[in-house]
């Protein structure tokens, strides 16, 4: 479920690049806080908690500035495209008890039967759950599942308390199959084990002249 990450930040007052550039000095990121039609707070977090905590898939966050505390999700994280760094975070504020729709990434456990592979056909759902209840992953077991298998959204086990927000519930997220190159390695040996039956028999005719 949902991480909760409390973060102390301060009251943004200076804007534009040579302002950014001064709080990245100070090892800050300047932020922004979205609250639907009302006018959106600004914030400078700190730089390394902040970074650290990126690494939560749907976390709350629960952030402190100018006297205030603000419940929050993040939006959209913009890095450097050379150095990577963290250079603005906009948060979505939220309300405690209030769905959203949130993306969360699939994995899969458990091991398939036989050389079969398990193969994920969409990496995120999305579902709708209570903020303090956002999941960071939804997991598909495949264990003992064999070649040819399919796990359809409506076959999906879901957190307690999530909904599925999508309308195909047919649609296939992970299949289950034997991948060509471990078929052919398979059909090789059994080639081989063949073909020597055959190199047998021509002995003894050599061996007779």
């Amino acid at each position: 479920m949902a991480t909760t990450i409390k973060l102390e930040g301060e009251v943004r007052d200076e804007f534009g690049k040579g302002a950014a550039r001064r709080m990245r000095v100070a090892k800050q990121i300047p932020a922004t806080i979205y609250a639907g039609g009302e006018t959106p707070a600004f914030v400078k977090l700190p730089m390394k908690e902040t970074t650290l905590s990126l690494r939560h898939t749907n976390a709350l966050f629960s952030i402190a500035f100018g006297g205030e505390t603000k419940l929050a999700v993040v939006k959209d994280v913009q890095r450097n495209p050379v150095k990577r760094i963290v250079e603005h975070i906009d948060f979505y504020e939220v309300k405690a008890g209030e769905k959203i729709d949130v993306e969360v990434p699939v994995f899969v456990e458990g091991t398939p039967k036989g050389v079969a592979v398990a193969f994920v056909d969409v990496q995120e759902l999305k579902v709708r759950a209570d903020v303090a209840n956002l999941p960071e992953k939804i997991v598909v077991n495949v264990d003992g599942l064999t070649d040819g298998t399919k796990v359809l959204l409506k076959d999906v086990v879901l957190p307690e308390g999530v909904e599925l927000d999508m309308d195909d519930l047919e649609e296939s997220v992970v299949t289950v199959e034997v991948p060509e190159d471990a078929t052919e390695s398979t059909a090789a040996p059994e080639a081989a084990a063949d073909a020597a039956p055959a190199d047998a028999a021509a002995a003894p005719a050599a061996d007779a002249k």
